[in-house]
């Protein structure tokens, strides 16, 4: 600290701005369309690209509740999940939350906790978030629609594991486990994912 101290002004300036640009948010993960097919995609994150998968239905501006398609725009990445039966806790700036038998996700557009991450069992309908395949040992929350809620403009969006054998999602994005496991150090709390 004495260092710092003995620095003149035109170095604190320097210093200053060097913690400001250092401080400035990231650009956001990028997922894009790849090809004709609906359902493919690339991840840009950090000028690496990775192969993605969207939902059934594609990417859709309007989404809605079961449609199949990945919603649009740009939205904050919130919290990762993760099953601590089957990985370690991740290293992120994100805050992680082990998955339990006892949690889902609010997928009621009639609840009033609709897109909410719920205790189980809930009279609520839902997904559950443990579950037999792989797809949640690792994912996202993606911060659509949450800000509030609107009811059945689409819930559970989630960047996560993709299915081994290949395919669309339900509406969320999925990627490798390889390439999750080197997304997720790069991740904060001023991390956004643009979807497009």
């Amino acid at each position: 600290m004495a260092g710092f101290n003995t620095l003149g002004g035109a170095s604190r300036a320097i210093v200053k701005k060097r913690v400001r640009l250092a401080c400035a948010p990231p650009p956001p993960i990028a997922a894009r369309a790849l090809s004709l097919a609906r359902s493919d995609g690339l991840l840009i994150a950090a000028g690496r690209a990775a192969r993605c998968r969207f939902g059934r239905s594609g990417r859709r501006v309007r989404k809605r509740e079961g449609d199949g398609a990945s919603p649009c725009g740009v939205f904050a990445l919130r919290r990762i999940f993760f099953r601590p039966d089957r990985v370690p806790r991740p290293v992120s700036g994100l805050p992680a939350i082990a998955i339990t038998p006892r949690l889902g996700w609010c997928d009621d557009p009639k609840s009033p906790v609709y897109n909410q991450l719920i205790r189980l069992p809930s009279p609520w309908r839902h997904e559950t978030m443990w579950r037999d395949d792989h797809l949640y040992d690792l994912c996202i929350e993606i911060g659509y629609n949450d800000a509030p809620a609107r009811r059945g403009a689409g819930s559970a969006i989630f960047l996560h594991l993709e299915n081994p054998q290949g395919g669309p999602t339900q509406g969320c994005i999925a990627i490798s486990r390889r390439d999750m496991a080197r997304l997720l150090p790069r991740l904060g709390p001023a991390s956004r994912i643009r979807i497009g």
